[in-house]
């Protein structure tokens, strides 16, 4: 294990209410659904990449829906939020979803099942006219969350996309995969665009699969993660890779040392913009492939591919009176933002 896979749950914020968890999940998944209409509308994606993205931003929201009916009536445990530069949870509570829903049946044997806590709930509330206890209505939540959610669709460490006949004309094929880097506990969303001197594409995606989950699953310079794969995969050429690096989603729960994070929990506390306040940093990197040249000894010679320079470029979104807060209080990072500030809905 490398240095980048270690994470510790210190550099984290905790949600410690059921308000918090209600109010958390509502921001995050309004402003990723904003999101996702804002890239159509100015084009970062093709049609086909934003398919993936949604799909990807779907299997985020899902996780962090399953983390709220988790820890919404626990008393003794709480959701994270990342402290460093992220916004969202911290890595370890995927890894803590996965772990619990492998041993969901262990746990569903510990709890009250459901009719009894129905025919309880409605006697306490309707007979006795009592309010129902913290600690059943946890039973509840448990029994909820063990039953409904589903492990296959927690955002992992690493998903892979299918392998689909490329939309655009110059490759063959293209590939689609993510990755929730353990350092910045942020999703990554990666596109591949390459062609396959075999014969079978399919015999061999496994092997493409497997290289691209030990080589491409954490943030590093896209034009390395290019040379490695191209290195591995012996009959794939990799033309064109894109990498979508989603955040920092900066907010009231955001205590990084970000300047718009600064600067959005600097108004809210001036009560010069509203609690629901929040803005999202997006990145995206993309390099193609140049000429080849050849590595290795006589017998072991390789064909590579020289990559050309990175282009890397700055994105933010946000509602229309966060980007004048933004951009009267940050002029020079907004002016080195590859376009202008997208706007957002804000928060009803």
């Amino acid at each position: 294990m490398s240095i980048n896979h270690i994470v510790s749950p210190l550099d984290s914020a905790k949600l410690d209410s059921k308000d918090q968890y209600v109010f958390y999940h509502k921001m995050v998944d309004f402003a990723l659904k904003e999101l996702i209409v804002s890239m159509q509308q100015n084009r970062l994606c093709t049609q086909q990449e934003l398919i993936f993205f949604k799909q990807y931003a779907d299997l985020l929201l899902y996780s962090i829906e399953a983390m709220r009916i988790k820890y919404m009536y626990d008393p003794e445990d709480h959701m994270k939020v990342d402290l460093t530069n992220s916004g969202f949870p911290n890595y370890l509570e995927f890894r803590y979803l996965y772990n619990d829903l492998s041993l969901k049946n262990n746990y569903l044997a510990k709890l009250t099942d459901i009719d009894t806590l129905k025919a309880e709930f409605l006697d306490q509330l309707l007979v006795k006219k009592q309010t129902i206890k913290k600690d059943r209505l946890f039973q509840a939540a448990s029994v909820i969350y063990y039953t409904s959610v589903k492990k296959e669709y927690i955002f992992n460490r690493f998903a892979q996309g299918k392998i689909i006949d490329s939309p655009a004309n110059s490759t063959q094929y293209m590939t689609s995969w993510s990755f929730y880097d353990v350092a910045h506990n942020r999703p990554f969303i990666c596109y591949m665009y390459f062609d396959y001197e075999g014969k079978n594409i399919q015999a061999h995606k496994q092997e493409i699969y497997a290289v691209l989950k030990q080589t491409a699953d954490r943030e590093m310079p896209l034009d390395t993660m290019a040379y490695t794969i191209d290195r591995r995969l012996e009959k794939v050429r990799p033309r064109h890779i894109k990498r979508i690096d989603l955040g920092p989603f900066h907010n009231i729960f955001a205590k990084d040392e970000h300047a718009l994070t600064h600067s959005i929990i600097e108004g809210i506390v001036k009560k010069e913009i509203p609690l629901s306040s929040y803005a999202l940093s997006l990145s995206i990197d993309e390099v193609s492939a140049g000429s080849t040249f050849e590595e290795g000894g006589f017998f072991s010679r390789k064909t590579l591919q020289h990559w050309n320079e990175v282009q890397q470029s700055r994105y933010v979104f946000a509602p229309h009176r966060i980007v004048q807060l933004l951009e009267n209080k940050n002029k020079e990072y907004m002016n080195g933002l590859a376009k202008a500030p997208m706007l957002l809905a804000s928060i009803p």
